[in-house]
């Protein structure tokens, strides 16, 4: 099982950037707390970050046929990007959306997720904990996914 990470713009910014809103941890130390959770779970996990939409649409469709599932957190592209939109709808691969604060509790413009329809789920306003509720998340849905797979593996045999 491969999870993909993939993060937008600024986050790599975060431990410098508006503590007061996104807190000190830097997004290594995060990423690396996933590491470890992924590690304890049996868990492929790979990161990407980048501040260009082009580059995160890219990494999205690489994601078909490389990764199980996916956890982004497309910061401020949340609110604006169709092209994220697509490309995580055009893969079909089960996504969770995250993020450090939470989006409803913010500016108004914030309160709108382009993305969050075309994913299993969302999960904001935790600060890094974010990320680990979308790793339990993520694993529960891959885990699902690959039950209802044997289960009709099963059923197929069955009717043999």
């Amino acid at each position: 099982m491969k999870i993909m990470v993939i993060q937008g713009p600024n986050l790599n910014m975060l431990g410098v950037r508006e503590q007061n809103i996104y807190g000190p941890m830097k997004l290594e130390q995060i990423h690396e707390q996933m590491r470890a959770f992924a590690q304890q779970n049996g868990v492929e996990i790979e990161f990407f970050q980048s501040n260009l939409e082009g580059e995160l649409v890219d990494k999205i469709q690489e994601c078909l046929g490389d990764s199980d599932g996916i956890i982004i957190n497309p910061a401020a592209y949340t609110h604006t990007s169709v092209a994220i939109r697509d490309a995580i709808a055009a893969v079909a691969i089960p996504t969770v959306e995250v993020h450090l604060s939470n989006i409803h509790a913010r500016e108004e413009f914030r309160h709108k997720s382009l993305i969050a329809p075309v994913c299993a789920g969302q999960i904001s306003g935790f600060g890094p904990f974010s990320y680990h509720l979308a790793m339990v998340a993520m694993l529960q849905i891959l885990n699902e996914i690959r039950a209802m797979k044997e289960m009709q593996k099963q059923q197929a045999a069955n009717q043999e």
